[in-house]
């Protein structure tokens, strides 16, 4: 593996291109560490002829929002024949749409919030007011206002009055051309790391959510010390293992791979929700996964190693 090349893809032209490069510059050190060589590319028009004329063993795509989530670079990869870390491109843009994550989920049996997808297009035509009132009529005033497509919470809103739904209506369009809109469920947010190294899906310990001004934003999932993560959880064994079925589940239901996490929101009663599935997730300093890898007992920078050494095998 010491001779082995790495091309590690972070930045790109998404709303969430910081937090990539960050992602990648993690991915590419650890993996530096281990003798693997690295190269870090930020993506542009000669990544395709860069890619086919450098022919690495394995490319890692660390690119988050459309850059990299919505499944078209992955389908890209898969037609040059490159080896890569992540899932089928499919799976990856059944798990960027959200409204199709949670009807997948509702129909095998996962618990999600009822809510209303709505295409800005739609908001418009049928008038924003009329709609406005049928949203609060359905879903009532507490309700969380989100893009259809994205992540790192830009765009979403906690709205508690009604008064506050239009500006989260056109906040949730600023990112995606859809919004969801969904009944408020009070309760522990985690997110659960699911990973395969080749010998089965491991699903990781739960890493409890808890912002200091009690909202998972931009701002708090990456600046140090806004939010503080406990890793296990603090659930009770039950609960554990009801989080953990359901992650697992979502993970198989949308044919994850490789490394992915769920959210989820647990209630008073110990139910667990699904808010969202995310195929390639977010790596920095901060995020959620490399403190499920550290929990699970796992060093970092050998996880990546044998994920990569996955993709060579593939």
């Amino acid at each position: 593996m010491t001779h082995s090349t790495v091309t590690v893809l972070a930045g790109g032209i998404s709303h969430e291109r910081e937090v990539s490069l960050r992602s990648g510059r993690r991915v590419a050190d650890a993996l530096t560490s281990t003798g693997l060589s690295v190269s870090l590319i930020d993506p542009d028009a000669s990544l395709l002829s860069h890619l086919a004329g450098d022919s690495p063993d394995a490319v890692w795509p660390a690119l988050h929002g459309s850059s990299g989530e919505d499944g078209a670079l992955l389908d890209l990869l898969r037609a040059g024949g490159h080896r890569y870390v992540g899932p089928s491109p499919e799976s990856a843009r059944l798990a960027w749409h959200k409204p199709t994550t949670k009807t997948l989920a509702g129909r095998a049996g996962i618990s999600t919030a009822a809510s209303l997808t709505l295409a800005r297009e739609a908001f418009r035509e049928l008038g924003a007011s009329a709609v406005l009132e049928l949203i609060v009529k359905h879903l009532g005033e507490h309700v969380v206002v989100k893009p259809a497509q994205g992540g790192s919470a830009q765009g979403v809103t906690i709205v508690t009055r009604a008064a506050d739904l239009p500006r989260a209506m056109v906040e949730a369009f600023t990112y995606a051309e859809e919004a969801l809109v969904e009944t408020f469920i009070a309760g522990t947010e985690v997110g659960v790391t699911l990973l395969n190294r080749g010998n089965g899906v491991e699903v990781l310990p739960a890493v409890e959510i808890v912002p200091l001004d009690g909202v998972y934003s931009f701002e708090a999932r990456y600046n140090a010390g806004e939010t503080t993560f406990y890793a296990p959880a603090r659930l009770s064994d039950e609960t554990t293992e009801r989080v953990a079925a359901a992650a697992l589940s979502v993970y198989e239901l949308l044919g994850l791979d490789f490394l992915a996490r769920i959210d989820l929101i647990v209630d008073s009663s110990g139910q667990p929700w699904l808010l969202e599935a995310n195929a390639l997730p977010g790596l920095t300093e901060t995020s959620l996964v490399p403190l499920a890898i550290e929990a699970a007992g796992y060093d970092l920078a050998e996880t990546f190693a044998a994920l990569l050494a996955r993709a060579q095998a593939n």
